[in-house]
């Protein structure tokens, strides 16, 4: 589903990695339904001779500065990064409601259609994070021409499956945040000081388990992301989906899937690693891989196991041999 907004705000004195600073071969805006959206390319010189890898953004409302890892493979491949609409760099309609009608999954999906034609990508990979991992199976689904393998990476598949997943994280918190989690969502005060201090309990088991987070270095000078959009399309919190998500559910289609995917997770994360192992197996050619002592922010907390067993995915299923 998302890297919550407030985590772009987690505080770290780690320096920022080399890619963080990675300016782009190519940036600029493309039009799509209801504004532009901007984006940024690297490795433009492997353009026509291997699969761009097209990278979305958690959220919905997050920005791509969470996927900056993904930049170091532009040693190999054509990487695109990009703000989804009405986030980050984007064109944003954050308090106009008549604009709540590009705030939808179908929408999100066409934008990676709108990137490839833009840009003249005839072979891509597509890769998401959380709610990123959503567009990534809603566009492996379809099969597309040129399509050669799909990436989700602590994807939100089913939100029924992922609160009932949450819920049992929260059943094993310390009894204080537990309890006051479940007072304050059955009484509605989940914007009390309370919930929001048991939340950050439950995000130091299961967002970021290391203090400080890791990824303040490549978050670092990203344009604010949208967190009325995370609400609206959300809720409050990671494990609470009042919004239009609250029924969404792709796992019925994954065995449409025909090209080879790679799911990904934290051995503690919000995509518990169970329900990561069953919808891999409702895939043809799935692979899942686990970090180990990870929680949502897998590429922060062991970001060389991470970007190591990406590149060894890519290596078996998409390389020429």
């Amino acid at each position: 589903k998302t890297l919550h907004l407030l985590l772009l705000l987690c505080i770290s004195f780690y320096s920022a990695p080399t890619f963080a600073h990675q300016e782009p071969d190519q940036a600029g805006y493309i039009d799509v339904d209801g504004g532009k959206i901007w984006y940024r390319l690297n490795g433009i010189e492997h353009l026509g001779k291997a699969p761009a890898i097209i990278v979305m953004h958690g959220g919905p409302g997050g920005t791509h500065r969470g996927n900056m890892p993904y930049v170091e493979l532009s040693d190999h491949y054509p990487v695109i990064l990009y703000d989804q609409l009405g986030t980050g760099k984007s064109t944003k309609f954050i308090d106009d409601p008549d604009q709540h009608s590009t705030w939808t999954v179908e929408h999100f999906v066409k934008e990676i259609d709108q990137i490839r034609n833009a840009l003249g990508l005839k072979e891509i990979i597509i890769a998401g994070h959380s709610w990123g991992g959503t567009l990534s199976a809603e566009y492996a689904v379809k099969n597309a021409k040129g399509l050669r393998g799909s990436i989700m990476s602590s994807p939100l598949i089913s939100t029924p499956q992922w609160i009932s997943d949450n819920q049992i994280w929260i059943d094993q918190l310390p009894a204080q945040a537990r309890d006051a989690i479940r007072k304050n969502e059955a009484a509605g005060t989940t914007d009390s000081a309370e919930y929001r201090a048991a939340e950050e309990v439950f995000y130091d088991y299961h967002m970021c388990r290391k203090n400080p987070c890791p990824n303040r270095g490549y978050r670092a000078g990203a344009e604010l992301g949208n967190n009325i959009m995370y609400q609206y399309m959300w809720g409050p919190s990671e494990f609470s989906a009042p919004g239009t998500l609250k029924n969404y559910d792709i796992s019925p289609k994954l065995n449409d899937i025909k090209v080879p995917v790679l799911i990904i997770c934290g051995e503690f994360d919000e995509a518990a690693p169970k329900s990561c192992y069953k919808f891999a197996a409702m895939i043809k050619d799935a692979t899942t891989v686990i970090v180990p002592n990870a929680g949502h922010a897998t590429m922060a907390e062991d970001h060389d196991f991470y970007m190591k067993s990406v590149r060894d995915w890519l290596k078996d299923n998409i390389e020429e041999p």
